[in-house]
């Protein structure tokens, strides 16, 4: 007998035309959210730093320039090489389930949306390398919430849509893809 992975991914590459389009499409949304991530603390870099910021609502919405050497809210201080070893593992992680995902059209949402979680890790893992620090610009300030960034709301859009659809719209079946047991194969 023959082991093989179920599915229709099964070819020498393991990969079927469908999945390396979807692949590429993920590319493509990765490297677009990438680039606007960049562009936009490129933005906060040349005209935000050094003054007071900008105010767009009074009392609701500010764009203020912070440089976090932390992770969400701050978290972990100081402790650059501790964040990027956790977001390298964790990209690796989301790596290996966008490469299991089916290509059926019920997991095209799920693709995009790990996209943009690895665009937005990547935005911020660039600017630790480059700056030591994240380039934080938006201040929700009616809540006193945290400065955020671009990168931070794909990363927590995306996780709470991808929350929902695993709780609500995914059968256990549907997630078989992430078992790393393979079927036997009949000859």
């Amino acid at each position: 007998m023959k082991e093989e992975y179920s599915g229709k991914n099964s070819g020498k590459t393991g990969l079927s035309g469908e999945k390396m389009k979807m692949l590429i499409l993920d590319f493509a949304v990765m490297t677009g959210l990438l680039i606007l991530d960049q562009f936009t603390k490129y933005l906060a870099l040349t005209r935000l730093k050094g003054t007071s910021g900008i105010i767009l609502i009074d009392g609701v919405l500010e764009l203020q320039y912070v440089e976090n050497t932390g992770m969400a809210f701050s978290l972990f201080q100081q402790k650059k090489g501790f964040i990027l070893l956790l977001g390298f593992l964790l990209l690796g992680a989301i790596l290996f389930v966008l490469f299991r995902l089916p290509e059926q059209k019920k997991f095209r949402i799920t693709h995009l949306l790990l996209a943009a979680v690895i665009a937005g890790a990547l935005g911020n893992m660039i600017d630790r390398i480059r700056f030591d620090f994240v380039v934080d610009f938006i201040a929700f300030v009616l809540i006193d919430y945290p400065v955020f960034n671009v990168a931070d709301c794909y990363i927590v859009v995306s996780a709470v849509v991808l929350f929902f659809i695993f709780m609500f719209v995914y059968k256990d079946e549907d997630l078989e893809f992430l078992s790393r047991k393979r079927k036997k194969a009949v000859e």
